[in-house]
C-alpha cells in the first residue's frame, strides 16, 4: 500500500529530475516550485480528470527532506538564481540516489533510469569538449595562411640578412688579402715588372692642355727621369732592404764592442804616458839631488822637459791628438742616429702625424731640412686624413716657438702655401697674430693674392697681409693694404708716422689703388702737415707710365666732381 501511494510522487519527482537534467538544471526558485507543484498537479488521462493522489505521511516527511536537502546542497554551492551546471548536476544525482535507495519496488527501473541520464550527460559532456576542441582547430586552420605568409617573409628577410653578411664578409676578406700583400716584402721580379698604365687616362700634374703640348710633355718626361734618379740614388744611400737590419744591427754591436775596447785601451795608454812622465821626473830629481846641485832643481826639470818634447815630439802630438776623444760628443751622435732611425721607422710604416710629431721636436734641428720637407711633400693627399705636410708644419712652428727659435723664412712661406692650399686660413691667422713666425716680403704677397682668389676672405687676407708688411718695413704695401680696406685715414696715419716714404711709393699706392679719396688726402694738408703731392703732379707721373688709363680716368672723375661743385 505503501509503494503504491508513494508511486504519483516519485513519478513527479522524476519528471522534475528529467527537465532539469535536459534544461540545464535550473536554480533553487525552479526546483522549489516543482516541489510544490507536485502536490497540487492533476494527471490526465483519456480525456478523463483524475483526482491527484494523497501522499502518505511518510512520503510527505521523505519529500520535505529531498527538499531541505536540496535547498541546504545549493547554498553551499552558494548562488541563489542558476548555479555552475556540474554543480547542479551533482546535487540531484544524490537526489536521485536517495529515491532509488527509498522506492525499493522501482530500483532496477530507477537504477536503469539514472544510468541513462548519466551516459545521455557524459554524452552532451563529450559533446562540449569535443566542441570546444574542434573550435580551436578551426581556429588554428583559419590563421595558418595568415602564419605562412609570416614565415615566408622571415625567411624573405634572412636571406637578405645573409646576402649582406656575405658581402660585408667578403669586403673584409678582400681588406685583409691587401693589407697582407701590402705587409709582404715585394720580390725583386715584382719590383722589375712594370706597371700597366691606361693611356686613357690622365696624366698627373698636367691639364689637358698641357697634355697635348709636346714641349710640356717633354719638360715633364725630363723631370719624372731626373725624380727617378734620384730615388735609384736614394735606395742604394739612404735606404736598406728589411732583411738587413738584424746583420746592421750585428755589426752596431761589434762596433760599439770595439769602442769600449778601444776606450780601455786609451786609458791604459793614459796612465803609461803620465807613469814615464813621473818616473822621467822623478830620476831628474834624484839625480839633481845626488850629484850637481849647482844648477836649480826648475832648471833641470825645464832642460829635462825639453829633451823630452824634442825627442818625442811627433808620439806625443799623435798621443794627444788620440787623448782629445769625448765621449759625450760620441754618446750624443749615437742618440742623434737613433732618432732619424726612429723617424724613417715611422715615416716607412705609414704613421706620418708621430712622424710629423717626432721630426718636428728632434734634437738640435737635425729635421729641420729642406730633405725632411721634401719627404712630406712628396705624399700629396691621403683620403681621410690631414696633409701630413700640413701637420708636419704645424707641429714644427709649435715646437719652435716653445724654443723660441722660430723657422727660416723659406720654411715659413712653404708652411704658409701649404696651410692655404689647404683651406686653412684660421691655421694662419693663429700664425701671423701670435708672432711665430719669420715674416717676409713674399709671405705677405702670398697671403694677399690668397685674398684675391677668395672674395670672401679678403678683408682677412689685407688684414693679415698688412702686419707682415708692417714687419718687414714693406711700408708701401702695408699702406696699400689699408687702403684696399677702405681705411684712407689710417693709411694716411701711417704715411704720415714715416720718414722713407718717397714719391715712388706714392705713385705705387695710387697705381694700385686709385680713388679720389686717396688723391684729395694726398693733395691736401694733413695734422698740419704739408700735402705729400700735387694733383698735377700725380696725374703725370700717372700718365708718364705704364698707367696712362688710370691718369685719365683720374681727370675725368676730378672734372666731373668739379662741376657737382660748381
Amino acid at each position: 500500500m505503501e509503494t503504491r501511494s508513494s508511486a504519483p510522487a516519485l513519478t513527479k519527482v522524476l519528471i522534475l529530475i528529467e527537465e532539469e537534467a535536459t534544461a540545464g538544471l535550473t536554480g533553487q526558485k525552479k526546483c522549489l516550485s516543482h516541489l510544490s507543484a507536485m502536490s497540487s498537479c492533476s494527471i490526465r488521462g483519456r480525456g478523463h480528470p483524475i483526482l491527484p493522489p494523497i501522499p502518505s505521511r511518510s512520503d510527505q516527511t521523505f519529500l520535505d527532506s529531498i527538499q531541505s536537502y536540496i535547498l541546504t546542497e545549493v547554498e553551499k554551492v552558494g548562488c541563489t538564481e542558476q548555479g555552475p551546471v556540474e554543480e547542479y548536476y551533482i546535487i540531484y544525482r544524490h537526489v536521485f540516489d536517495k529515491i532509488i535507495e527509498h522506492v525499493s519496488a522501482y530500483k532496477n527501473i530507477l537504477t536503469s533510469v539514472k544510468q541513462e541520464y548519466d551516459a545521455f550527460i557524459e554524452a552532451l559532456k563529450d559533446n562540449h569538449r569535443s566542441a570546444f576542441y574542434l573550435h580551436g582547430k578551426l581556429k588554428a586552420l583559419a590563421s595558418e595562411p595568415t602564419t605562412l605568409l609570416n614565415y615566408r617573409k622571415r625567411a624573405f628577410q634572412l636571406e637578405d640578412k645573409i646576402r649582406i653578411i656575405e658581402r660585408n664578409s667578403a669586403k673584409i676578406q678582400n681588406l685583409i688579402m691587401k693589407i697582407r700583400d701590402i705587409k709582404k716584402v715585394p720580390s725583386k721580379e715584382a719590383l722589375t715588372q712594370r706597371k700597366q698604365l691606361n693611356p686613357a687616362k690622365p696624366i698627373p700634374g698636367l691639364s689637358i692642355k698641357e697634355s697635348l703640348n709636346l714641349d710640356t710633355l717633354s719638360r715633364h718626361l725630363a723631370q719624372l727621369e731626373k725624380r727617378v734618379l734620384e730615388l735609384k740614388g736614394d735606395i742604394i744611400t739612404k735606404y736598406i732592404p728589411q732583411e738587413s737590419r738584424a746583420v746592421l744591427e750585428q755589426e752596431l754591436k761589434r762596433s760599439l764592442s770595439q769602442r769600449d775596447e778601444a776606450e780601455a785601451l786609451n786609458k791604459k795608454l793614459r796612465l803609461r804616458y803620465s807613469y814615464s812622465r813621473i818616473t822621467l821626473v822623478a830620476n831628474a830629481v834624484s839625480a839633481w839631488a845626488k850629484y850637481d846641485k849647482n844648477t836649480s832643481l826648475q832648471e833641470l826639470l825645464s832642460q829635462v822637459m825639453e829633451q823630452e818634447k824634442v825627442g818625442e815630439a811627433s808620439a806625443v802630438s799623435s798621443i794627444s791628438h788620440v787623448f782629445e776623444y769625448d765621449p759625450g760628443k760620441s754618446k750624443e751622435a749615437e742618440d742623434l742616429l737613433e732618432y732619424i732611425e726612429r723617424f724613417n721607422e715611422l715615416f716607412s710604416s705609414g704613421q706620418y702625424e708621430a712622424a710629423a710629431l717626432y721630426a718636428a721636436n728632434c734634437p738640435r734641428g737635425i729635421l729641420h731640412n729642406e730633405e725632411t720637407l721634401l719627404k712630406f711633400k712628396a705624399l700629396g693627399f691621403i683620403k681621410g686624413k690631414i696633409l701630413p705636410l700640413l701637420k708636419y708644419f704645424e707641429a714644427l712652428i709649435n715646437s719652435s716657438t716653445a724654443v723660441k727659435h722660430p723657422l727660416n723664412a723659406a720654411m715659413t712661406l712653404e708652411a704658409i702655401k701649404c696651410a692655404l692650399s689647404e683651406k686653412q686660413l684660421n691655421l694662419v691667422i693663429h700664425w701671423v697674430t701670435q708672432q711665430r713666425l719669420t715674416f717676409s716680403e713674399a709671405i705677405g704677397d702670398v697671403i694677399y693674392d690668397y685674398g684675391e682668389v677668395e672674395p670672401y676672405s679678403k678683408s682677412t687676407c689685407l688684414a693679415l697681409a698688412q702686419i707682415v708688411y708692417s714687419q718687414c718695413n714693406i711700408h708701401k704695401k702695408a699702406a696699400l693694404c689699408l687702403c684696399k680696406q677702405g681705411q684712407i685715414c689710417g693709411a694716411m696715419d701711417y704715411i704720415k708716422q714715416l720718414k722713407s716714404f718717397s714719391s715712388d711709393d706714392y705713385i705705387f699706392l695710387l697705381t694700385n689703388c686709385a680713388s679720389i679719396e686717396l688723391i684729395c688726402c694726398l693733395t691736401e694738408e694733413w695734422n698740419r702737415k704739408p700735402a705729400s703731392l700735387s694733383i698735377g703732379a700725380i696725374v703725370l707721373s700717372l700718365i708718364s707710365t705704364a698707367h696712362k688709363q688710370h691718369g685719365l680716368h683720374l681727370l675725368e672723375e676730378m672734372s666731373e666732381k668739379r662741376n657737382v661743385w660748381i
